[in-house]
């Protein structure tokens, strides 16, 4: 708890401080909905004036750029290559005044049939806290909406259509995602962090020309590709006479057809996935270039073979399907661009915690900036809790504190965030709340005594999954 309100103090002024703290320790421990009166709630100010507290997201009070500040800085000390993760999220709205709420497809929707769901769009960064062994754990660091602009009425003029295309297309997500890669590249070089190679991993739907040719320096990308993609070796040699400078050479395989080239040998590599040590079979072919990145980045194609895996002991052998990467650094090693792009995963992790366990969305705002404000702050209290428990952790202080369930396994590799937000509860009720209802010892009377319902272990050992 101590090193959350330190954290907290860092990111905004004395002015507003301990509204800020209540709110990220409220975000952390609510038991119910996550809106601003559920905080409230939380808080123990259910009786008093809550403007203040909404006036805190309306007006700019607190942004989530001033909490994320903490984290980055304590992030980009580990002295290592600069690992972030970019994907985006939607947040479900049934209200037709919410702003930056539109029909957008559903991505849980079933592959033969395209669902629309009202929602908002936001993009978030992750970056990776590495631990030992090559496993990584990814810590939000930013987080912006992603509107897409209000369409005009069917008699507007026709300069008002044209600057409607003109905000249609530099809302594209290629082109959010472009921005904050720049931004968080010159944050860093602000910071110190000039020279510090920066790895971006994304999937498909940020692998294109206006990511690609908008990189900034000192940037690596790493995407997932289509496996029809058309890629084209480098010239080998330029035209003699006057003309044009030749970019393209011959074309190269697709990646699909690399993958069944029997002549092209498979590599075996070890990387961390999936809690332990396993090996993969990679192939790879480099340098190429492709239209969609444009002359100024030279890549390297890898391409993963199925994995088998079984549902049981007895059951069949199945496979799950092959990925197909691309990297813009054509000399980087296989293995760290496959290890970083396997670290991509955590980041739909964050996003099933921001929603099931802090309620991302439930907020009932419809400004611009409460919108930006409400889900930043509670993704950015979602970062600080991880950074709490790493640096927690590395000065030797305990955050297991409650015993572990029976049925838990017992060996986990790192520390749910489940687990931290019970353990947070009971840092700052415990001494409150009689808690010598949870023994851990059985009794000697074999007859089980006739029990009320615990107020230790219901606040304590509470999940928010829905």
């Amino acid at each position: 708890m101590s090193a959350i309100e330190a954290l907290c103090a860092q990111a905004v002024g004395p002015k507003h401080a301990a509204r800020v703290s209540r709110h990220v320790l409220a975000q952390l421990t609510c038991l119910g909905s996550h809106t601003v009166t559920g905080l409230l709630t939380t808080c123990g100010r259910q009786f008093q004036d809550w403007s203040a507290d909404y006036r805190l997201y309306g007006r700019n009070r607190v942004r989530p750029e001033d909490l994320f500040e903490p984290v980055r800085r304590h992030l980009i000390q580990q002295n290592e290559p600069i690992v972030t993760a970019l994907d985006d999220t939607r947040l479900q709205k049934s209200g037709r005044k919410v702003y930056g709420a539109k029909y957008l497809r559903d991505p849980l929707g079933p592959p033969f049939h395209t669902n629309f769901i009202r929602a908002q769009r936001f993009v978030q960064t992750a970056m990776a806290c590495k631990g030992k062994d090559g496993q990584a754990r990814m810590i939000p660091i930013d987080w912006v909406h992603a509107p897409l602009p209000e369409k005009p009425p069917p008699n507007a003029s026709e300069k008002q259509w044209g600057a409607y295309r003109r905000q249609r297309r530099a809302a594209r997500i290629g082109c959010i995602g472009a921005q904050r890669i720049r931004h968080l590249r010159r944050w860093f070089n602000h910071h110190g962090a000039q020279d510090c190679l920066l790895w971006t991993v994304v999937d498909g739907a940020f692998t294109n020309g206006p990511v690609l040719k908008n990189l900034p320096e000192n940037t690596t990308l790493v995407g997932r590709i289509r496996a029809d993609a058309k890629l084209h070796y480098l010239p080998k040699q330029q035209p003699k006479a006057q003309g044009r400078r030749r970019v393209y050479g011959p074309q190269a395989p697709t990646p699909q057809q690399l993958r069944q080239d029997e002549h092209v040998p498979w590599r075996h590599i070890e990387v961390f996935y999936g809690g332990k040590k396993r090996t993969l079979r990679v192939k790879q072919l480099a340098p190429l270039r492709w239209r969609a990145a444009g002359e100024k980045h030279d890549l390297q194609l890898l391409v993963l073979a199925p994995t088998p895996y079984r549902l049981s002991k007895n059951s069949r052998l199945l496979y799950r399907k092959p990925a197909y990467l691309i990297c813009t650094d054509p000399a980087a090693d296989p293995v760290d661009v496959i290890q970083h792009y396997l670290w991509r995963w955590d980041i739909e992790v964050n996003f099933r915690d921001e929603k099931t366990l802090f309620g991302l969305g439930d907020a009932q705002v419809r400004t611009a900036p409460a919108v930006q404000n409400v889900t930043g702050c509670a993704v950015a209290a979602y970062a600080i809790l991880l950074l709490a428990a790493v640096l927690s952790k590395r000065n030797g202080a305990t955050i297991e504190h409650l015993p572990a369930p029976k049925w838990q396994r017992p060996k986990s590799l790192r520390t749910t965030t489940q687990r931290l937000k019970q353990n947070l509860r009971y840092e700052i009720w415990g001494r409150s709340i009689n808690f010598s209802g949870l023994m851990t010892h059985q009794h000697a009377n074999t007859k089980s005594p006739k029990t009320t319902p615990s107020i230790g272990s219901a606040v304590f050992y509470a999940s928010e999954y829905s």
